[in-house]
């Protein structure tokens, strides 16, 4: 049999929800929050009538290999099917994985079994040969990108019937980071307290969620394409005062790109706006307005010594060539941004 094709998060819950099984599926991966969401997807098969005698929970460290496949084998009682989901696989280890091969090999029709590996990569190399020879499905729950956050993030909102602007998005990802879990966990907390069918604002998000609006990474960009140096030095105390409100990763990243689009902006011959958007992929007129704004308040020049100061930042905050606290670090990044000559070199 070919191996199986790469298989995503929205595809595999597709398939299941349209009674579309297989064998064995190993749920793998750093990021546990997928794994969770689709055991959820395995429970739902087994009707709650059959549970008792058709769906099994078991946890590799309680439990033999030899055991887990004795009851793989079995025949389902008073069900045309049944499950079995082999959870906590991530702690045992590969002599253990590795006995599991035998059922891989050889599964049961009327067994789907289910073996996840939460939070880490599946380990076993006689385990994962069977896997690939089988075409059993395999999916892997990578970590998320900060890249990745807005396009996740619009999704969890979506699945729960409302909408939100970029700018409640990039709050939430400011806030939240690549926490799924909790992401999912707030998200559905404003589902509850605004209804389905209604937009999550920056205001709901501070209300019920206690993040205020004036003090993020996106607020902060605003305040440095407009160069309204009070309202970045307000932020700026506010995150030495909670330095887990937001990582200074982000905030540099955040930076970087405003400065970086100035640079293509300032070199692309016509800056009409189907020009500019062309050149930078805008998607959005607030993104636009953004970066008209900020190439009224800085030159080329001042950007090219702010880009530098930006990667001196970015590696200080990484400890590379600084002991300096973080929060002293970024005040004197947004000294530089405010400070920067952007004369040519005499």
């Amino acid at each position: 049999m070919a191996p199986s094709p790469a298989v995503t998060f929205d595809s595999l819950r597709r398939r299941l929800a349209n009674g579309q099984y297989d064998p064995v599926y190993l749920l793998h991966g750093e990021e546990g929050f997928y794994v969770d969401e689709l055991v959820k997807e395995f429970e739902k098969i087994i009707p709650q009538a059959d549970k008792e005698f058709a769906q099994y929970t078991l946890y590799a460290p309680q439990v033999e290999p030899g055991a887990v496949m004795d009851l793989c084998m079995s025949v389902p009682m008073m069900s045309d099917r049944q499950v079995v989901i082999l959870k906590e696989a991530q702690a045992v280890d590969a002599n253990w994985i590795n006995r599991l091969q035998r059922y891989v090999l050889n599964p049961s029709p009327t067994t789907i079994l289910v073996i996840c590996v939460r939070g880490a990569q599946a380990k076993g190399k006689d385990f994962l040969a069977a896997i690939k020879q089988t075409g059993a499905v395999c999916f892997e729950s990578r970590k998320l990108w900060d890249y990745q956050l807005p396009a996740v993030i619009a999704g969890l909102i979506a699945d729960k019937g409302m909408r939100a602007g970029d700018k409640a998005v990039k709050m939430l990802a400011d806030f939240i980071g690549t926490d799924l879990s909790r992401l999912h966990n707030e998200i559905a907390k404003l589902a509850d307290i605004i209804g389905r069918g209604a937009e999550i604002t920056p205001e709901a998000i501070e209300r019920n969620i206690g993040y205020s609006k004036d003090f993020n990474t996106f607020e902060l960009v605003d305040a440095v394409a407009a160069r309204d140096e009070a309202k970045c030095w307000r932020i700026a105390a506010y995150f030495a005062a909670n330095p887990k409100a937001v990582s200074m990763v982000l905030v540099c990243s955040a930076l970087f790109s405003l400065f970086s689009d100035l640079v293509i902006a300032i070199w692309t011959p016509d800056r009409s706006d189907d020009s500019l958007k062309k050149a930078l992929g805008l998607k959005n007129a607030f993104a636009l307005r953004r970066l008209r704004l900020a190439l009224s308040h800085y030159n080329a020049y001042q950007i090219i010594e702010i880009i530098d100061a930006l990667r001196r930042f970015d590696a200080m905050i990484k400890g590379n060539g600084s002991r300096q606290a973080a929060p002293d670090l970024f005040r004197d990044l947004l000294f530089h941004i405010f400070t920067a000559p952007g004369k040519l070199p005499v």
